[in-house]
């Protein structure tokens, strides 16, 4: 099996794994560390181009997981983690990967961010390195092994 294809079927999986506990993703600091990672590997290669925003946004939109938040506040919250990415990158790596841990607390809702993040990362075709080590430093804060994602 091709890369991309195995790759296509582990996010169908994960995205299912999510839906089943859609229910538990509820909290204030699920919604912020979901915006937190989104916007996290959308900079992983340190810039954010407005393509890539509307193209994350539009995801952000459609996930089925993040429908238990309102719209335009998970864009908000997105677009200000952007926001302080770009604006300088390694300074706001920090604070955002503190947000991202703050879903360390429920192994559920760490898990599923770090489902999020990878189904973000390979929305376009392409899980690049940058997308992969940014979600393993995201492992890191959550406080689960990055092997546990194959990565």
């Amino acid at each position: 099996m091709a890369f991309w294809d195995k790759f296509r079927e582990t996010t169908q999986t994960l995205q299912t794994q999510l839906m089943a506990k859609k229910g538990e993703l509820k909290s204030g600091a699920f919604r912020d560390a979901s915006m937190a990672m989104c916007a996290l590997v959308a900079a992983a290669d340190g810039t954010v181009d407005q393509a890539e925003r509307q193209r994350t946004a539009s995801l952000i939109a459609t996930n089925e997981v993040l429908q238990n938040f309102a719209a335009d506040d998970l864009q908000r919250r997105f677009n200000a983690y952007v926001d302080k990415l770009t604006a300088d990158f390694a300074f706001g790596k920090v604070s955002v990967l503190q947000d991202i841990g703050k879903a360390a607390k429920k192994p559920t809702e760490a898990r599923a961010v770090i489902q999020i993040g990878i189904i973000i990362g390979g929305a376009d075709g392409h899980f690049d390195d940058n997308e992969k080590a940014i979600v393993r430093e995201a492992c890191q804060a959550v406080g689960l092994p990055p092997a546990e994602f194959d990565l």
